[in-house]
């Protein structure tokens, strides 16, 4: 048994039968004092369907559309590529729920809070950060994205690192096209690509 379950035992046993959300919170407190919280999470609703997203100290790591993922997939993922000292910790996903919120209301043309770019490793990582230098109501092609990331050539593999996005709107891979025009594909589904377009009135 890790120090991470020894501490949640441990602290199961000061909870009443059917925890609620103040001891959810009591316990992600703990977990963090303790330093045992390396990823909070908490569910998020949008226009687009419920999303997961989750954080680590450094920033944020995932935001997941949970039509296409089931929460459990996705903790177990984070579990795997970030730590498996997961906890939900709604609290410590304020400002990015309030900054999601904003974007969709209009009220907000980019994102504030830190992004954690140590979760990503090579050539994806740089696509991913071209990609996040894209404007808000601005598109870019496949090949442009390539090119900005060092392999101009690379067109294929850099449409395979947007697919495997594991930041959809906070790092826009909706706003990158196919040259002359054509969608491409979007881990969401091409709905929520067009929403998202329509949404920041990009210039198609």
């Amino acid at each position: 048994m890790n120090d991470f379950e020894r501490m949640l035992r441990d602290a199961a046993g000061t909870l009443p039968a059917a925890p609620g959300a103040a001891a959810a919170e009591r316990l992600a407190e703990r977990a963090a004092g303790e330093g045992l919280l390396d990823v909070a999470y908490a569910p998020v609703d949008s226009p687009l369907g419920p999303l997961l997203v989750a954080a680590t100290p450094r920033g944020l790591a995932r935001v997941a559309y949970l039509e296409s993922w089931s929460p459990d997939q996705v903790l177990e993922d984070l579990a795997e590529r970030v730590s498996p000292r997961v906890v939900e910790a709604p609290e410590r996903l304020d400002e990015q729920r309030r900054e999601l919120e904003d974007y969709f209301t209009g009220r907000r043309t980019e994102f504030e809070f830190p992004i954690d770019w140590s979760v990503l490793r090579g050539f994806t990582r740089k696509v991913l950060r071209e990609t996040a230098r894209i404007h808000f109501g601005d598109v870019r092609t496949y090949a442009d994205v390539a090119a900005g990331a060092g392999s101009p050539r690379a067109v294929r593999a850099a449409g395979n690192a947007l697919g495997a996005n594991p930041m959809p709107i906070v790092v826009p891979c909706h706003r990158v096209i196919r040259t002359g025009g054509a969608l491409g594909g979007y881990t969401g589904g091409l709905e929520r690509k067009e929403f998202l377009l329509r949404l920041e009135g990009s210039r198609l």
